[in-house]
């Protein structure tokens, strides 16, 4: 599949966005001198393109992505190396990272290669992850002497598991895409060419449904994360009552009865 690629304006080429779909867009992670590390001007331009996505009502799913060779090598260590816990406290570096976990739209991580660190960080903050056959993931802070401190070890055991995040993170090691599948990392394992092309379509059949009843839902699925289950039925039904209140879930049930396709228009 090819996607039409341009710099985002301002972003000297750190992120590269594409529509290869209505509905959808691609954000490509550009360092490839630097093996797409996460230095704070990558994070703070990957931040403006999705504050952008987030008020532009015709981007209805994100993808995102890295390069064949490396989705992202993690964080910038030569700048850790330099300002040390200064580093990692700035302010701005931290706020940008909440600004991804927020992101209100559906993301979807396209994985090539692997994803370090704060790479694999960054895919834990994806709603779906799709990797390719070469790729994996590893949480290696502990081999250079610290520990990840992006949500990885908050995130990491949700998603696959107490045992097996302890190992990733403990030794530093790299799993396989496969194993990151059977863990439920990963929701599919494509071949490595087809790994752009199958975030996108799972994107598009997203952006073709009514895009305030996805963002809801994504809302109350995360929520679970946060919440005891008594609390988690509530914001569910809480946010069910919200759909109701939409153009699209009348169109919807009409579309269904009157047997024809919806026309959804965000409303």
């Amino acid at each position: 599949m090819s996607i039409k690629s341009s710099s985002v304006p301002g972003s000297d080429e750190l992120v590269l966005s594409g529509t290869p779909s209505e509905g959808v867009l691609v954000l490509t992670l550009n360092r490839p001198s630097k093996a797409n590390s996460l230095s704070k001007e990558a994070v703070v331009r990957l931040c403006e393109c999705l504050r952008a996505a987030a008020a532009d009502s015709a981007v209805r799913c994100v993808v995102l992505t890295g390069s064949v060779r490396i989705f992202s090598a993690g964080a910038d260590i030569s700048g850790m190396a330099e300002h040390g816990v200064d580093w990692y406290l700035d302010g701005e570096r931290l706020d940008r990272w909440r600004e991804i976990q927020d992101f209100p739209k559906p993301i979807i991580a396209a994985v090539n290669g692997p994803a370090i660190g704060g790479g694999c960080e960054l895919v834990l903050l994806c709603d779906i992850v799709v990797a390719g056959e070469e790729a994996s993931f590893s949480q290696g802070e502990i081999t250079v002497g610290v520990i990840p401190g992006d949500g990885g070890t908050q995130r990491l055991p949700r998603a696959v598991g107490k045992s097996l995040a302890l190992q990733m993170i403990l030794t530093g090691e790299r799993i396989s895409a496969q194993r990151a599948y059977e863990a439920g990392l990963v929701s599919e394992v494509v071949p490595t060419a087809r790994t752009v092309a199958r975030a996108v379509e799972i994107a598009a059949l997203i952006a073709s449904r009514p895009p305030l009843s996805v963002q809801l839902a994504k809302r109350a699925a995360l929520a679970a994360y946060a919440l005891p289950l008594a609390e988690g039925l509530a914001f569910e039904r809480d946010r069910v009552v919200d759909v109701f209140e939409t153009e699209d879930r009348a169109e919807g049930m009409r579309a269904f009865l009157e047997k024809r396709p919806p026309r959804y228009v965000g409303k």
